[in-house]
């Protein structure tokens, strides 16, 4: 059976599913998400993601009193995550935006309680961030939920993937090589992984999200197999935000997607022929006849 986000068939033999992360670079504003959201339609990307969390379940403890500084003055990191968070209403405000752009939108829930958001917006996927690829109780109740599931594997080992893998359908899963550093710098990538992971798990599709400066890693990736590419966009690197730094701009997202477009183009598919270019230089430059 063929994995499918939206109406969008996910395997090698589809065209790569784009997805323009949009996590927290809207910084709270619905204009800005909403401007997002236009770059990645633009661009002609298949999907947006978010994030979605219940911030006073998924901040860490140690985390909640630490003080930062933020265009809203200083509050405290449990506050800033609040601030940042849309309700039901601005969701709905943008996801219907995005569904008129032509586009996929889903979410990476950090708690259970944004499962049940979530599945109330009617969602077609959900993203695994990386720093969840550990809890088991978050990954059952996405599993629970019947909807295609996109585990990212970012920070973790090879038996916290496994277990991870085990507790999710895999006939409505693919797995995203991912290295969590924040901008990825290329010795960390590790792009090998990617068909090392199509080897471990056969049949679920294989993806690739990441957080590098630039384009060549994430074309890279596609040329090594990568059947969905997720990158972070903004309108400004230089924006106020923790993401902003690591994404892409309208026109570098534009050309990452254009570029995987000729790529997979490129590709093929393996069977060796001659090619309708090639009889041309075939008759004026062959000698020998087999």
């Amino acid at each position: 059976m063929t994995l499918h986000i939206g109406a969008n068939p996910i395997g090698s033999h589809s065209p790569v599913y784009v997805i323009a992360e949009i996590g927290l670079n809207h910084n709270g504003d619905v204009a800005l998400a909403k401007e997002l959201i236009d770059v990645a339609a633009d661009a002609g990307a298949q999907a947006v993601k978010f994030q979605k969390r219940t911030p006073a379940i998924s901040t860490p403890e140690h985390m909640k009193d630490v003080l930062r500084s933020t265009p809203w003055g200083e509050m405290t990191y449990l506050d800033y995550r609040y601030r940042v968070e849309f309700n039901r209403e601005q969701y709905v405000e943008i996801g219907d935006h995005a569904t008129l752009r032509g586009l996929d939108w889903f979410a990476s829930p950090w708690d259970e309680p944004s499962v049940d958001f979530l599945e109330d917006l009617r969602v077609c996927a959900y993203k695994v961030a990386s720093a969840s690829v550990t809890d088991d109780a978050l990954l059952r109740r996405i599993e629970a939920t019947g909807k295609p599931v996109l585990l990212s594997t970012g920070m973790s080992t090879t038996e916290q993937i496994d277990r991870a893998v085990s507790l999710l359908d895999p006939s409505t899963l693919a797995v995203l090589h991912a290295t969590s550093t924040y901008p990825l710098p290329p010795e960390e990538a590790n792009l090998r992984m990617i068909p090392a992971l199509a080897e471990r798990y056969p049949g679920i599709p294989i993806g690739y999200s990441g957080h590098e400066r630039g384009l060549q890693i994430s074309l890279a990736a596609v040329a090594l197999g990568a059947c969905i590419v997720e990158r972070h966009i903004t309108l400004d690197r230089a924006m106020w935000g923790s993401d902003h730094a690591a994404s892409l701009e309208p026109h570098g997202f534009s050309t990452l997607v254009r570029d995987i477009r000729i790529l997979e183009e490129a590709l093929g598919d393996g069977v060796k022929r001659v090619f309708p270019g090639e009889l041309a230089p075939l008759a004026k430059l062959r000698r020998v006849d087999a």
